[in-house]
């Protein structure tokens, strides 16, 4: 079977460099509606056999863009949200002080360490594998599309590939990108990674 993973379009948070976690429900910027608005398109042929999304806005919107293609119902789980980032929630990268800088990259190795009001990595990977863990073993569907985020998508691609946490830093993903994971006799093969080259006009 395959998990085709996209993240969410680009936000008015992302242009503005600002933290942005599972506990708020930002919106899709003006960038980001013409990237789903392309992403449509793109993924129109894509076989898919069930859509399920994270329930926060910048998610679904773009669920509902592909989905237009795909005459299917999109369900959504709260267990694909972002990361809970706790007090970085709203903060711009250039103005956290050098103490929080160093706290996040701690946190980004991939301890069990939870940033303050937030939640750690392993808790992340531990309840974004809990919904794509059925898919994956039971066969259902055999095109499943996940529509989520940055970190939900990562920790789920790690854990496919048996993958430390640890080189959740390692990665990186723009918004709009398309993934892909292809699970077969052998285990989970990483097909397609961060594929934003639709958004080049």
């Amino acid at each position: 079977m395959r998990l085709l993973l996209v993240r969410h379009g680009e936000t008015v948070w992302n242009s503005e460099r600002k933290v942005q976690g599972g506990a708020v429900d930002t919106a899709l910027s003006e960038t980001g509606l013409r990237q789903i608005a392309r992403l449509s398109e793109v993924l129109r042929d894509e076989p898919v056999d069930y859509i399920i999304s994270s329930p926060l806005q910048r998610a679904v919107l773009t669920a509902q863009s592909i989905a237009r293609y795909h005459p299917l119902p999109i369900a959504t789980d709260p267990g694909l949200k972002e990361v809970n980032v706790g007090i970085f929630d709203g903060l711009c990268t250039l103005d956290i002080p050098q103490t929080f800088t160093e706290m996040l990259l701690d946190w980004w190795k991939g301890g069990r360490e939870r940033l303050p009001g937030g939640e750690s990595f392993q808790e992340l990977q531990d309840r974004t594998w809990g919904v794509v863990k059925p898919f994956v073993e039971n066969g259902a569907h055999e095109n499943v599309l996940v529509v989520s985020h940055y970190f939900t998508t990562l920790s789920i691609i790690l854990k496919a590939m048996d993958f430390p946490l640890s080189m959740i830093t390692k990665f990186r993903m723009d918004p709009g990108c398309i993934n892909a994971l292809e699970f077969g006799k052998f285990g989970a093969r990483l097909a397609r990674f961060n594929d934003t080259s639709y958004q080049v006009v």
